[in-house]
């Protein structure tokens, strides 16, 4: 509030004003003469001299002066939350905080509105995720998605640089979306903000999905893990229930936790299999036992719960689970037992193709021995009747067997020479075959295969692997995760070897077949000892030991490394006797067919196909807006510039949930500026749900190149939930740092009433005669009628 001061107009009367007291006092004391020795007589000429100066000030003309905003000459903003979380029902209450705030700024009931336009220009505007002008706030609907407090302060700022703005009245909970904690907005330009707090510090009843984290891995039983944080409030000691349910509305699995403490976390853990590969959407939901979740209406809100809102009490979660055919080569140099049981073993996985190149015969040096006249063909391979010289391996060339090929040209020169022929696989798996069987440009391409397509390579052990197999300073032995080049010293055999899992492997449940370590370390004390092994020297870095042996003399030796090389991965087997491990009993065949599946299936993740489709977030977007990023690449897996990528966006509806299914839409993607081949459109979704992506692609020919798809979920109030009482903190630093305060709902129209008296830009001086006013004269007149009644009451003279 502005201060007032008093001062003189009328300077000229000074003397004689003066002079009036000087002798009206002298008479005065003079006509007391007859009154000498009363006790009563100061007191009675202290009363008629007050009155005496009273009407001496008089003469002065002393006025009141003080400031005021000037009327009509300043802005003051008006500004109203207009999210979800004003939805939000506090406890006792009749009447939703959206419901009490669309009361208060109705414009047909007069009051603060009318009191605050009669000195301010009076601008009104709403906000969710961005600030919106309203003349009498008609649009509130409370359906925004966030309260971007900062965001929508920081836009009044600029919009009313050098502006005469007064004030801003912002009427909102403080629950912003934008702001991470402990944040302040940017305040730069803006005048005293005067928060007006909506809905009460006391807690709410409610249960709320808080934080949902899904992990995938290779572990054949529960490849799927969903992670629930759910927080309680009002819930005490009584049950609450979290079920998982697809698209169908079928409860995939039910977990209930009794609830704690207001905001203290309850974690529920779902593993499951998903019934079919590829993509796939879960919804988890929340709500207390025996109770379904009800279906909330258009607007978020459910009449017939006693929650504060049910908007926070599901979850929809994308799983990815990949889609094969996944292609594996297996290349072998001679024929054995491994290839036979990891090859039935990766048959029970339909999303797996294991496609085997075998040599039969090493390549031998040229005879002139002929067994037919005239005959320079191989007689291991000749077979039968009278075949033509393509179909007859030579003499000079091994003879190789293929398996499992996707037609008779497959393979049919051997192992691959052009990135076209390779680059079609997802992994290669090398066992028992020598580093000279490759040529020095298939040992390069095989390491690009890796660095460059991001494939995955396995190498087995055995007596032409690794060290045996001459693989030291070689394309394929340098992206292995272990070092090939012999400790100096005589080499002894290693003896029976008892396999143990290292610390890493604990981790990775691909490397775990049991989802307990109970039972975990029983089925690995059960296994029987492996002989063959090639000894490493050592672990390059970077690489992780995800198995190893002991030997008879206790010694640790690693037997499964794994590293990343490049946009791919590369593992190393050290053991070359598996197969002992499934001749013990069928449940260890068993055993052994599963470790072969989740190692395989952990070499081809992530392994990408030549469409490759990715959602990422687009950063500090308050409306959940993504970027659906489409990386095109031909036989080479090089970048294709020139294609046409369409985009087919369709929402995911569950079973069972209210409201419309909203259309697909398509989008035409645009080719990125910043890298080759990747083309990407910015989708914003209009509703909280799974969304799945579908990229179609096709050369500058019109010819297809490929489809890939992405999942996505996006919960636009979560944040906008996650606190459901009034961040008063947040609010009373704003105020305090403009210089503002923060104003009770009852105490508005007070408030707005006294909002003149406060500093402004545009201000103007008013003033008062503090002479010509009734107090002025009561109070010399009661001076006066004061001293004459005391004389009269003390019989004075």
């Amino acid at each position: 509030m502005m201060p007032s001061s008093l001062t003189i107009s009328a300077w000229n009367w000074m003397w004689p004003a003066i002079a009036f007291f000087v002798i009206a006092v002298a008479v005065l004391a003079w006509s007391y003469r007859a009154a000498a020795g009363h006790p009563m007589r100061w007191w009675c000429l202290l009363l008629k001299a007050l009155g005496i100066a009273a009407l001496a000030l008089c003469l002065l003309e002393p006025l009141w002066l003080g400031q005021r905003a000037r009327p009509g000459s300043n802005l003051f903003a008006v500004v109203a939350d207009n999210s979800q979380g004003l939805q939000i029902r506090d406890r006792g209450a009749a009447k939703t905080r959206g419901d009490a705030l669309r009361e208060l700024v109705d414009p047909s009931k007069p009051g603060w509105q009318s009191a605050l336009g009669d000195t301010f220009d009076v601008r009104r505007y709403l906000f969710d995720a961005r600030l919106q002008p309203t003349t009498d706030f008609r649009e509130l609907n409370f359906e925004g998605r966030s309260s971007a407090i900062g965001s929508a302060l920081k836009t009044l700022g600029e919009r009313f640089q050098s502006r005469p703005l007064a004030g801003v009245l912002l009427f909102t909970d403080g629950n912003a979306t934008d702001l991470p904690a402990g944040t302040a907005p940017d305040l730069k330009g803006l005048p005293a903000v005067y928060p007006v707090v909506l809905g009460r510090a006391d807690a709410v009843r409610d249960i709320a999905v808080q934080r949902v984290n899904v992990t995938q891995s290779s572990f054949e039983d529960a490849p799927v893990t969903i992670q629930t944080d759910v927080v309680a409030a009002g819930f005490r000691g009584q049950p609450v229930t979290a079920r998982l349910v697809d698209r169908t509305g079928r409860t995939v699995q039910e977990q209930t936790a009794d609830g704690r403490g207001d905001g203290e976390p309850m974690a529920f853990r779902f593993q499951l299999k998903p019934d079919q590969p590829g993509l796939a959407f879960y919804q988890v939901r929340v709500a207390p036992r025996d109770q379904p979740v009800p279906a909330p209406d258009a607007k978020g809100a459910a009449p017939q719960s006693d929650e504060a809102t049910l908007a926070n009490n599901s979850r929809v979660i994308a799983v990815d689970r990949g889609q094969g055919p996944f292609r594996v080569l297996y290349v072998t140099g001679r024929p054995n037992w491994e290839f036979k049981f990891l090859n039935r073993a990766v048959q029970e996985d339909e999303q797996v193709q294991l496609v085997a190149l075998i040599r039969v015969a090493k390549r031998e040096p040229k005879f002139d021995f002929r067994g037919r006249v005239g005959e320079t063909s191989n007689p291991l391979f000749r077979g039968f009747g009278n075949q033509s010289a393509e179909d007859v391996q030579r003499y000079d060339q091994p003879v190789l067997v293929r398996l499992n090929t996707r037609d008779e040209f497959e393979l049919r020169a051997g192992f691959p020479r052009t990135p076209e022929d390779l680059y079609g696989y997802h992994a290669v798996i090398i066992a028992k075959v020598e580093a000279e069987f490759f040529a020095a440009d298939q040992a390069q391409l095989l390491q690009k295969f890796v660095s460059e397509r991001g494939g995955g390579v396995l190498m087995l052990g055995g007596m032409e692997s690794f060290q045996d197999g001459k693989y030291a300073r070689t394309p394929i032995g340098d992206m292995l995760p272990v070092y090939l080049d012999r400790d100096e010293g005589p080499m002894e055999p290693p003896g029976p070897l008892h396999f143990q899992l290292a610390r890493e492997g604990w981790l990775q449940p691909w490397a775990r077949l049991r989802d307990n370590e109970s039972d975990e370390r029983s089925r690995i004390d059960g296994m029987p000892p492996f002989a063959v092994f090639n000894r490493v020297r050592s672990l390059k870095p970077g690489a992780s030991v995800i198995a190893s042996v002991r030997d008879e003399k206790g010694a640790e030796l690693p037997a499964l490394a794994v590293q990343r090389f490049g946009r791919g991965r590369t593992a190393a087997l050290m053991i070359g006797d598996v197969w002992r491990w499934g001749l013990r009993d069928a449940a260890m065949h068993t055993d052994m067919d599963k470790a072969w599946r989740q190692l395989v299936r952990w070499l081809v993740t992530d392994v990408p196909n030549r469409v490759h489709t990715t959602i990422e977030p687009v950063v500090g977007d308050p409306n959940g807006a993504v970027s659906v990023q489409v990386r095109v690449r031909d036989e080479k897996f090089q970048p294709v510039d020139e294609a046409s990528v369409t985009i087919d966006i369709q929402p995911i509806v569950f079973e069972g949930t209210a409201g419309a299914a909203a259309s697909s839409i398509k989008l035409e993607a645009d080719p990125a500026l910043t890298e080759p081949g990747l083309y990407q459109a910015t989708y914003v979704p209009r509703q909280t749900g799974g969304y799945q992506a579908i990229a179609s692609v096709k050369n500058n020919a019109g010819a297809d190149l490929g489809r890939a798809e992405a999942g996505w979920s996006t919960d636009l109030a979560a944040e906008e939930f996650r606190s459901l009482v009034p961040n008063l903190a947040l609010l009373e630093d704003i105020a305090r740092k403009t210089g503002g305060e923060v104003v009770a709902l009852e105490d508005l129209e007070k408030f707005t009433k006294r909002l003149p008296e406060l500093r402004a830009p545009v201000m103007e001086t008013w003033s008062y005669p503090a002479w010509h006013t009734p107090v002025m004269f009561a109070f010399a007149f009661g001076c006066l009628l004061a001293e004459w009644g005391l004389r009269r009451w003390k019989g004075m003279p």
